[in-house]
């Protein structure tokens, strides 16, 4: 559960990592806007999002969260489940999987290796469930900066999808 090597230590996450969580939304939101980004989580922070909080409360409560903490306090917040999300335009797989529904990290700490941490996680998550499948989706809008995170970490591009005007991509890492 350690990542040494950054003094990232995850740990199992919950219903008292909602707060740490949506703060880190809504300073990933105000950096997007702050880099000219709108397009991906718009400019309203998640926090006052209709359903918002609801979500992450869902997601900490439901799903199998993972939170990484560097000196003690919450740096990134992983979601997994066992497909995607039903409001997206994507099927599950034809195989069992585990599928990222969140990964944010708190922009304080970012180029520490918050975000690489957590999907090595997911990845050993993914194995000890005894699943060969992890698959994320994401905002393929932009430059493509965020898809190209997921390659370097290992993930491969496969389908692309429109959620409404919103431009996504699907990748995929087998594990097994």
């Amino acid at each position: 559960m350690n990542d040494t090597a950054h003094g990232i230590r995850i740990r199992p996450g919950g219903p008292a990592d909602v707060t740490a969580t949506l703060d880190m939304l809504d300073g990933a939101i105000v950096w997007m806007n702050a880099r000219g980004n709108t397009e991906q989580w718009g400019t309203t922070p998640y926090s006052r999002k209709p359903g918002g909080v609801e979500r992450v409360e869902r997601y900490l409560t439901e799903n199998a969260p993972f939170v990484a903490e560097l000196d003690g306090a919450p740096a990134g917040t992983l979601v997994l489940d066992s497909e995607p999300s039903p409001q997206m335009p994507i099927a599950p797989a034809a195989e069992p999987e585990l599928y990222v529904r969140l990964l944010v990290t708190d922009r304080r700490h970012a180029g520490r290796g918050v975000g690489a941490a957590l999907l090595a996680h997911a990845v050993e998550e993914t194995r000890r469930a005894g699943v060969e499948l992890l698959r994320v989706d994401c905002w393929a809008g932009g430059g493509g900066e965020l898809v190209a995170f997921y390659e370097r970490n290992g993930f491969t591009p496969t389908d692309r999808f429109l959620s409404g005007t919103w431009p996504g991509q699907v990748l995929a890492r087998r594990v097994g």
